[in-house]
């Protein structure tokens, strides 16, 4: 009896905990979490608690009435406001279609990585697909045997690459830095330590082996002009000398003051470059060979001038510009968006992808089907491509056309299915790509589930659902308002004059004054503009020869609304003395009319506005009233008590 009582009693705690519907209004629930979300959002710091979560509740009674009010009218149906939710969806979509956890995970290795430069030897042997299986075994044999040699501290680089069953090619790929490489190779290079060789690693074209000579810290980023004279390969040595004599007498030149970009465009053979004084894009490590970035990286200070050196492309007169390091702030925006962009327009951005779809295959609960075996699937696909007629081609008799193939979420594809993205697929010249059958199986399933994914998000992503049921509930309260109360406000002159009557005893002016306010580009527009006026000049003039820089406003308005400040002795026709926004550095000066006192009366079309304002608030409260009668409100005075408890 005890066990039964104490069960009873837990029960009764478990259902108190669990039910956190926070109210009611006619049929339907908001629960605790929901006001707490919405409260959040628009939370300001507040000394009293309960009395701002009490007033945000009351609000937010009212904004769920008026919504339901909307949505049983069907305003959400209307075209425009369908319209407007599809807009904005697709405008947020994407960003809730990525990996970001694998993302910045991407940002901080590339940031890492970039702080400094690694100088890397290479080690390669190619691979031929039509390669006998002996002579695989050969290859393999020799990018072994280099391994071990480095492995073992020889640098001997040639005789290592030559002694081997397979000879090899080794290159010196001077300094790289991230996004030099391809990715999977600059994974191997910087887990290495100096002077470390990697394991044999295979790609689809070969084997590589890379050996770490040096690091340094990043020498970030340069802009420079260069004068170059290009030297043919097959130049023999005497007319290699004529080359270097030309090189030796620019450089002789610009040491007694000639302009370096004069001299571009008379003497370099630098297409790209000569027409724009010799400037180069700027660039960082990695970008041209290390014969070339060596000696650029050798000038230390703006304007400094190489002496002429040779690469294979000839000889080179080089002018530093600027330089600009590598941003050790992991924060800095101007990097972190350089890293992102490069990100993303490189392979690695791949590994984000394919985590995210695994995590998406988990989410819809993606299961492949038996029904059909691989073997029948990709032997109608074939079948479906070799058809003469294949775009009229009656799919659903094919045996596999209604066997289920995969499922996930509420969906089940078919045989059919898979036939009809292969004939849009593998039939589009501009699609296919020479994939297997068995990675179009893949890219089918992969290209199913996302398109589910993207149609469904609501079902899988919170935050997107909560997010999307904001702005259509935002949508359709601006449409009910508009109906019920601003526009009939605005509309209703009988009413308006009523409200105005009614209320006339509450419609009095400050102390005020007509004025003609002057607002400025800047201080110096205005106070070239303040003294033209002061000298006589008609301030319509003024305004017109502005060319808009400065601008008026004229009429009365209450001494509190305006921006310069006006000296009670101020007589009208005077003009107050100049005021700056240190926000924008607009700045503003005023000229009085005429002043008024205190308490006097506004007429109707001054008080228009207050009235309309008065006029909505009781149309408001009247429509609320009749709301709360059709769909009755109740507070859980439990949950909101719960609220306070910090």
């Amino acid at each position: 009896m005890k066990k039964f009582l104490l069960l009873f009693v837990f029960a009764g705690l478990t259902t108190g905990v669990i039910a956190q519907t926070l109210f009611t209004y006619g049929n339907l629930a908001v629960d605790k979490a929901e006001f707490i979300r919405a409260y959040n959002k628009n939370q300001v710091p507040v000394t009293d608690k309960e009395k701002a979560l009490r007033d945000y509740l009351d609000l937010y009674v009212k904004f769920k009435l008026k919504v339901k009010a909307a949505m049983d009218l069907g305003m959400d149906t209307m075209p425009q406001l369908q319209y407007d939710v599809q807009s904005f969806r697709s405008q947020i979509l994407d960003s809730y279609l990525n990996n970001e956890k694998a993302l910045n995970g991407l940002l901080d290795e590339a940031f890492e990585r970039s702080q400094k430069d690694l100088q890397v030897l290479h080690f390669y042997i190619p691979v031929a697909a039509t390669l006998q299986p002996s002579d695989t075994q050969k290859v393999a044999k020799s990018i072994s045997e280099i391994y071990s040699a480095l492995a073992a501290g020889k640098t001997d680089y040639d005789k290592i690459c030559e002694t081997t069953p397979v000879k090899a090619n080794h290159s010196n790929l001077g300094y790289i830095t991230a996004f030099s490489l391809p990715y999977e190779y600059e994974n191997i290079v910087y887990n290495l330590k100096p002077g470390q060789a990697s394991k044999p690693y295979q790609s689809k074209n070969g084997w590589h082996v890379f050996k770490l000579i040096d690091e340094r810290k990043a020498v970030g980023k340069w802009k420079v002009a260069q004068i170059l004279f290009s030297v043919p390969p097959q130049a023999g040595e005497t007319e290699r000398n004529e080359f270097k004599k030309k090189a030796d007498s620019v450089y002789q030149l610009l040491q007694k003051g000639e302009d370096f970009g004069k001299m571009a465009r008379w003497f370099s053979d630098d297409k790209v470059t000569y027409g724009n004084s010799g400037e180069m894009a700027e660039f960082g490590t990695g970008k041209y060979r290390s014969s070339f970035e060596n000696e650029v990286f050798k000038l230390t200070r703006n304007n400094e001038i190489s002496k002429p050196f040779l690469t294979e492309y000839g000889y080179h007169i080089v002018k530093r510009l600027s330089q600009t390091p590598v941003s050790a702030d992991k924060n800095d925006k101007t990097l972190q968006y350089e890293l992102k962009q490069n990100i993303q327009k490189d392979a690695r951005v791949n590994i984000a992808k394919n985590l995210f779809t695994k995590e998406i295959f988990k989410q819809v609960n993606f299961k492949k089907l038996t029904a059909v075996n691989d073997a029948n699937l990709f032997r109608y696909a074939d079948s479906v491509i070799s058809q003469p007629n294949s775009k009229t081609d009656n799919l659903a008799v094919y045996p596999i056309a209604n066997k289920p193939v995969c499922s996930f979420a509420k969906k089940t594809l078919t045989g059919k299915d898979w036939l009809d993205f292969i004939r849009n697929y593998k039939g589009s010249g501009e699609l296919y790509q020479g994939e297997s059958n068995a990675a179009l199986i893949d890219k089918f399933f992969t290209i199913s589930v996302m398109e589910y994914y993207r149609d469904h998000l609501e079902d899988f992503n919170a935050e997107f659902r909560y997010q999307m049921d904001e702005f259509k509930a935002g949508n359709v309260l601006f449409e009910i308002m508009e109906k019920n109360i601003w526009g009939k406000a605005a509309a209703d002159t009988v009413g308006l004059q009523k409200v105005y009557e009614q209320n006339k005893h509450k419609y009095l002016w400050a102390a005020s004054a007509d004025i003609i306010m002057f607002n400025c580009a800047n201080k110096d527009i205005a106070e070239t503009g303040r003294s033209a006026i002061l000298a006589g000049k008609d301030w319509r003039q003024l305004v017109a020869e502005s060319n808009n820089n400065i601008q008026t406003d004229s009429g009365r308005f209450d001494l509190a609304q305006i921006p310069v400040t006006l000296d009670p002795d101020m007589q009208a026709g005077a003009i107050t003395k100049i005021t700056e926004n240190p926000a924008d550095g607009n700045a503003s000066f005023v000229k009085l009319v005429k002043r008024y006192e205190a308490n006097l009366q506004r007429n109707y079309e001054e008080s228009k506005g207050l009235a309309i304002n008065d006029y909505q608030n009781a149309l408001e409260d009247n429509w609320i009233a009749e709301l709360k009668k059709k769909y009755p409100v109740k507070i859980n005075e439990a949950v909101f008590k719960s609220l306070l408890v910090p």
